[in-house]
């Protein structure tokens, strides 16, 4: 009896938690760049992929609007209320805080009553249209982990896109398209995002999903990041290596979800009717209550950290990475060509280290015993000794498996870089060996350290 009731005790609580909570709440590892891991060379560092945790991006962004007088209040005029669009004695005043509507409002905290707003002008200057442009910039490369959501405090706009700009606002690119009546507005047949598949999830769509006109109860705009998501990890989110995996291999789907800035374009207000009522031109503005936009800043999985500093926001980058997005090699750490970390294989992703320079042994970097560690060990493997792009083996030696030099019987060294005579002392005019190579070995000792073919190092 006990036993029956405890399993449907249980079997209510994970019916009523998978209810609760559809999606993961932190989804994905990659919150460590580096661990410290004991092995026979002693401890070391083990480094992996890594990425900053998914937040609000509306604290670390700027607001623009185009015309950028066509907030309303300046000079102060009345609007219709939503719920009743012949009751226009309602006030927007931008000389007077309680009547003003100014475009921060559209990002301060929710769930005052009565909401704060961010409002247009009427369209008193009807039949030209009213269109407003409202642009939201990071001055940094973010990648989008939700779903985009924009609360109306008036009706849905008729007409509106979103775009996206992956050049700060150079260029733009339609994101979504929303209308009444998609094929009359662009020309488009009306489709979901549950219209889509794994093979079309790129295509831009026009929706007539939330374009309800003076619905009160439907104040909502969605760009659904989250149901693209689900056409890989599945529709709850649980196979997040799948997603990461597709994310990993194919650019342009990991391109989709990234923006430096976002650009809502209203077209045409909520009309909620075939005509535009002449008579009653105050009933017809924009008015926007809340814009939410989470993701993290991209840091190309090089660190877990992204700092707003003087109003910008940057990467803490590791893995002796530098840049705003972590998207170079340090100076003397240029040993082979920069990588953006891979979230594969799951769970740990590859961190793509960049390695010490052989040119910088000439101005050798001081060595530290985390310098070593950190290039000793990379993904539990030795950094290349050697390669035949820019780890080359001198005077003749030959790269074995990319962890040593075939050296000829007269050399020795990692590189083949010293000739043998030199370890007795023999080496002379006499000896037949020649002189000794440019390479001093009093400065190359530091980079049998840095690549871990000295002996085991104690820390």
């Amino acid at each position: 009896m006990y036993l029956s009731r405890f399993l449907s005790i249980h079997a209510l609580w994970v019916t009523v938690s998978s209810v609760m909570q559809p999606y993961p709440l932190v989804w994905g590892h990659y919150d460590v760049c580096k661990t410290q891991i004991y092995t026979e060379e002693g401890k070391v560092w083990d480094y992996m992929a890594c990425q900053p945790e998914s937040t609000d991006m509306t604290k670390y962004l700027k607001v623009k609007l185009d015309p950028p007088d066509i907030t309303c209040g300046d000079p102060p005029e009345t609007f219709c209320a939503m719920g009743n669009p012949y009751m226009c004695n309602n006030e927007c005043d931008a000389s007077t805080p309680e009547l003003a509507h100014p475009p921060e409002l559209m990002f301060d905290f929710e769930g005052r009553h009565p909401s704060t707003f961010w409002q247009s002008a009427t369209w008193k200057e009807y039949p030209k249209p009213l269109q407003v442009n409202i642009t939201l910039s990071w001055s940094k490369t973010i990648e989008l982990t939700d779903n985009i959501v924009i609360t109306f405090e008036s009706g849905r706009p008729d007409q509106m896109i979103l775009e996206k700009s992956l050049d700060y606002g150079r260029t733009w690119q339609p994101y979504q398209y929303y209308a009444t009546d998609c094929l009359d507005a662009f020309h488009m047949d009306p489709k979901s995002v549950k219209d889509l598949s794994q093979h079309t999830v790129l295509e831009i769509i026009c929706t007539e999903e939330y374009s309800t006109g003076y619905m009160t109860n439907s104040k909502i705009i969605h760009f659904e990041i989250k149901d693209r998501f689900a056409f890989f990890a599945g529709p709850w989110l649980r196979n997040m290596a799948s997603l990461y995996g597709q994310l990993d291999t194919t650019k342009k789907l990991r391109d989709f979800f990234t923006v430096t800035d976002l650009r809502i374009r209203l077209l045409r207000p909520a009309v909620g009717e075939i005509f535009v009522d002449e008579l009653h031109l105050a009933r017809y503005f924009y008015a926007i209550s809340d814009i939410k936009v989470h993701g993290r800043c991209k840091c190309n999985l090089h660190a877990t950290v992204c700092v707003y500093d003087n109003s910008k926001l940057t990467c803490e980058c590791e893995h002796n990475t530098t840049g705003p997005d972590c998207g170079k090699c340090k100076k003397n750490y240029q040993g082979r060509p920069w990588s953006p970390g891979s979230y594969l294989p799951i769970p740990k992703g590859t961190a793509n280290t960049c390695i010490p320079s052989i040119s910088s042994i000439g101005i050798a970097p001081k060595l530290t015993l985390s310098t070593v560690s950190s290039v000793q060990v990379a993904n539990h493997k030795r950094a290349n000794v050697c390669d035949n792009e820019l780890l080359h083996c001198q005077n003749g030696g030959t790269c074995h498996n990319n962890v040593r030099c075939l050296c000829p019987a007269a050399y020795t060294g990692i590189l083949c870089e010293k000739l043998r005579c030199e370890e007795s002392g023999s080496c002379g005019s006499d000896s037949g060996q020649g002189a000794p190579s440019r390479g001093s070995p009093a400065l190359l000792l530091p980079l049998a350290a840095l690549l871990g073919t000295a002996g085991p190092l104690a820390i």
